[in-house]
């Protein structure tokens, strides 16, 4: 029974580094994507001479998939905000490009639906600070004692 055990840890522990060297090439691929995309649009906008507000939404929506990536990077855990964040950019730049041709029901239905990302966003941090984690409170209270 205890050689079992030890050789299913061996196991379960090769195939979670496995998935983990995955996770984070598969997250090298997504950062280096997006930083090509970013410059593309950048020589788009210096070939045109002008730079108009859905390529500022679309840069910032490449630097929020970044800022994604890189607090991976950090932490280890992605907050379920940046892709609320990155919705509401997607949402607001669909908005602005595609105004004239929507409809009113249609820019009421993307505006309800960017309010709704929003009131998720707050809702989200609202818990996260009344209702930290165990790691979070604990992470703060080191943090707490290095401050004093």
């Amino acid at each position: 029974m205890d050689i079992q055990s030890h050789t299913f840890d061996r196991v379960r522990r090769f195939f979670a580094n496995g998935l983990d060297l995955i996770e984070y090439v598969g997250l090298l691929v997504i950062a280096f994507a997006t930083t090509t995309a970013m410059y593309h649009e950048v020589m788009v906008m210096i070939g045109a001479q002008r730079v108009q507000l859905a390529d500022l939404l679309l840069m910032f929506l490449y630097l929020e998939v970044l800022a994604m990536v890189g607090q991976y990077f950090k932490s280890g855990h992605l907050p379920v905000r940046y892709p609320l964040y990155i919705a509401m950019v997607a949402l607001a730049r669909y908005l602005v490009l595609d105004l004239k041709e929507l409809s009113e029901l249609r820019v009421l239905a993307v505006t309800a639906a960017i309010t709704l990302l929003t009131l998720g966003v707050l809702a989200i941090r609202y818990g996260h600070v009344r209702f930290p984690y165990r790691e979070d409170s604990s992470q703060a209270k080191a943090k707490t004692y290095v401050r004093e």
